[in-house]
């Protein structure tokens, strides 16, 4: 959305206000801002108007704008239908030099997570890729992971579920003696070994989604069957966003507030390796991201990995 419309958004908000007034204000004809008023229009912002003028009666449930309303954080949102995979299209938008991208979607065809697993993201969703250009070195990107995993658990809890973190990303919801899945988080990126070019986070959140209609081996959950009504998608993206982008620009305190969120510590796990497969007591998490393991052998500090939960560790 660019900046005049963000403009004339606030204006109405406050309405309501007459067109000639509306164009004094922002030095713009009055012609233009009734071309503002429908393109917001039809993207479904509800836009009355009498003889005080125009006046904003409601936003859109979801979409680019409606998120960018009143997001504190600075993204602009691309919004999808439906799009095969939201970290294509923020790679392709990174090739073409863009940064401080969301690429939003209430669908995805062709999702995929991590060792190049299918996610299916249906309808009722909400699947994001973040393209950002952090001035890092590469060996600390991984922190931005962790730092999308504490994003979204915080927006879950303020939604009312109680989300936590399994090592490094995967954000669950206990229910009984099971870890259901309720995001997934896949980040790519491309630098040299001193300096990042550019990351994408791309986080699946299963919200106002069926756990039926997802794959019955992920274990899944949704903030829809947790909560027992919707999510109001666009809230939920919004302190997505802007919990992560308040944590990308502190790296240094992501790992502590991993922590606060994390049930992997102190449990007993399983970590499959490129090297092989690793068991004993998570102790720790060092940054930007690696899980320390206390083993027989000793401890062992892994950077990357599938992790299971075994059963809890016992004195």
């Amino acid at each position: 959305m660019n900046e005049t419309r963000h403009r004339v958004l606030d204006a109405l908000a406050d309405g309501p206000v007459s067109g000639p007034a509306l164009a004094d204000e922002l030095d713009i004809s009055r012609s233009a801002v009734w071309k503002h008023v429908e393109a917001l229009r039809e993207e479904g912002f509800e836009i009355g108007s009498g003889d005080g003028g125009y006046v904003l009666d409601s936003v859109p449930e979801f979409g680019g704008s409606a998120v960018e309303y009143g997001l504190d954080a600075p993204f602009a949102v691309e919004y999808h239908d439906s799009i095969p995979s939201t970290n294509a299209r923020a790679r392709d938008l990174a090739g073409d030099g863009a940064s401080e991208v969301v690429v939003l979607a209430d669908e995805q065809t062709g999702g995929r997570g991590r060792l190049d697993r299918e996610w299916h993201s249906p309808s009722g969703g909400v699947w994001l890729s973040v393209l950002f250009r952090p001035d890092v070195p590469m060996a600390h990107a991984p922190v931005f992971t962790l730092a999308a995993a504490v994003a979204v658990t915080r927006a879950a809890r303020e939604a009312g579920v109680e989300a936590s973190i399994k090592w490094p990303n995967d954000v669950l919801v206990r229910r009984g003696d099971a870890e259901r899945k309720l995001v997934g988080i896949l980040t790519e990126m491309e630098g040299e070994a001193d300096r990042v070019s550019w990351v994408v986070v791309g986080i699946g959140v299963n919200a106002n989604v069926d756990p039926a209609d997802l794959p019955a081996a992920a274990n899944p959950t949704s903030l829809l069957a947790e909560r027992g009504d919707p999510v109001d998608r666009r809230l939920f993206t919004q302190r997505l966003l802007e919990e992560f982008h308040a944590l990308r620009r502190n790296p240094e305190s992501v790992v502590e507030a991993w922590r606060e969120y994390a049930t992997t510590l102190g449990k007993r796990v399983r970590v499959e390796t490129p090297g092989g497969t690793i068991e004993g007591e998570a102790v720790d998490i060092q940054f930007p991201g690696a899980l320390v393991v206390k083993t027989d052998a000793g401890r062992e500090v892994v950077s990357a990995g599938d992790c299971e939960h075994l059963r809890p560790v016992t004195e």
